[in-house]
């Protein structure tokens, strides 16, 4: 791959989110057998559960998942705006900043060094990494705006360009960054700030990446414009408005202010109004044309990713109320929450979107069609398999901690559905490595396509 060639930046985003998605999921893997074998690891310290877990969600979250979907915007907002990216070396240096990051997770917290709060994790100095990388984008993707040539900004260009101003503030905050010596701070408030940040991970830097990236797929696979843009503005700002102090509803137990409980649990609620909106923008942009996005690989993607989305926003909210939270909080059913969120929700419309751009980006087309089915089957089975199993295994503690029992008592009835974890996890595990062995050889193999006959005008989605 030339350096800096256009598109370049966006390329080199996919291929590094590409890698992390077969690390991310390894780590998963360990993760998994420990929760059938706990002494499996015991001789290796870097790969003991407290330390394999964080490796785990941070380079799936931060690595594979944000970075391609990063990588997809780098090439969608300078296609709508019709304008080279501003600085292509400045692209390669965010992605840097950013990979530098991801790779500190496997490294220092296999050697015991942490932040210690969960979605935080990571040692100050990686935090400085990706603040940088967050500020390299804002700068970039703004005098992108500012040079461009097309004057109307499409609703995904909003969403890219939002996600990394709403990132660089909540994550400064939320990470404690003044304090480097323990990211955190003194008594309760340090949970109300983790918890700030701990939810704008999805809400603030996953949500915006991946609706603008099916703002973008949708009226190009079903061939029809975009149903409302002001339905787009509502989605876009609602979302800012309300997501951004949710978090408190995973500490409702906490001895936190009642009224930070209350706002917590009623701006969940509200949640409805940005996810309703998008969903009901593109199901009527798709409306009358359902068919293109079931038979067309990446739109099937994308789609599925919607309904994980929906499913997401409907449980998220009811396991937010007071009443429901004994049950469902601190146990399996939260993990197979943030399950469908985030390889769900996120992770499908990432992978749709990335091998739907990637023929315009390198000029070839993708390998195979067919592996990009096996893929989605794949990755299907895996996580829908993972959501029964652990929503059961939740549902199973928490009935019987809300009736008393103590956790030791509950244990003996875990291992069945933890052994069906670990065999599903294989599944999402083989898809990452198809969807990998898939990109290179379309980078090697694919057939040569002129990217400009696959592009449509944005006239035509807009």
């Amino acid at each position: 791959m030339k350096p800096f060639k256009p598109y370049s930046t966006a390329l080199l985003f996919i291929i590094t989110g590409s890698v992390w998605y077969m690390v991310g999921t390894i780590y998963g893997l360990f993760s998994a057998i420990h929760l059938v074998s706990p002494e499996f690891f015991a001789n290796i310290p870097a790969l003991v559960f407290s330390r394999a877990r964080p490796v785990h969600v941070n380079t799936v979250l931060y690595g594979f998942v944000a970075s391609v979907l990063i990588g997809c915007g780098y090439y969608y907002v300078p296609a709508l705006l019709r304008t080279p990216l501003w600085s292509e070396p400045v692209g390669w240096a965010s992605c840097l900043f950013w990979n530098l990051a991801v790779l500190s997770g496997p490294i220092s917290f296999g050697m015991g060094y942490s932040q210690g709060r969960e979605y935080a994790e990571y040692i100050w100095i990686a935090d400085v990494s990706l603040m940088l990388a967050l500020l390299l984008s804002i700068l970039n993707l703004v005098m992108t705006i500012l040079n461009r040539v097309e004057k109307y900004l499409y609703i995904s260009v909003w969403y890219m360009t939002g996600t990394f101003l709403w990132t660089s503030g909540a994550y400064f905050i939320g990470n404690v960054m003044w304090h480097p010596r323990t990211g955190a701070l003194s008594g309760i408030l340090d949970p109300i700030v983790h918890w700030f940040w701990g939810h704008n991970l999805p809400g603030l830097l996953l949500t915006p990446l991946a609706t603008g990236a099916a703002y973008f797929v949708v009226p190009r696979v079903v061939k029809r414009p975009l149903y409302s843009h002001a339905l787009g503005a509502i989605g876009f700002w609602t979302l800012v408005a309300f997501y951004t102090h949710i978090g408190g509803h995973h500490i409702v137990q906490g001895p936190i202010p009642n009224w930070i409980k209350v706002a917590s649990t009623v701006s969940s609620m509200t949640m409805a109004i940005p996810v309703f909106t998008v969903l009901t923008n593109l199901w009527m942009t798709a409306r009358g044309a359902g068919g293109r996005l079931l038979h067309e690989p990446t739109g099937r993607l994308v789609l599925a990713g919607l309904i994980w989305y929906l499913i997401t926003c409907i449980q998220g909210p009811l396991q937010s109320l007071p009443y429901l939270q004994p049950v469902t909080h601190f146990n399996n059913w939260t993990v197979g929450h943030a399950h469908i969120a985030v390889l769900g929700f996120s992770g499908f419309i990432a992978v749709g979107t990335m091998w739907h751009v990637l023929p315009m980006i390198t000029g070839r087309r993708v390998y195979s069609p067919a592996l990009v089915n096996l893929q989605f089957g794949l990755l299907m089975l895996g996580l829908t398999g993972f959501f029964l199993v652990l929503t059961a295994a939740g549902l199973v503690q928490g009935s019987a901690w809300n009736n008393g029992e103590l956790v030791y008592k509950v244990l003996p009835e875990l291992p069945p559905y933890m052994g069906s974890r670990l065999g599903l996890g294989l599944s999402i595990i083989a898809s990452s490595f198809i969807g990998f062995y898939n990109l290179v050889m379309t980078l090697r193999r694919g057939e040569p396509v002129d990217p400009d006959t696959m592009v449509w005008e944005l006239e035509e989605i807009a």
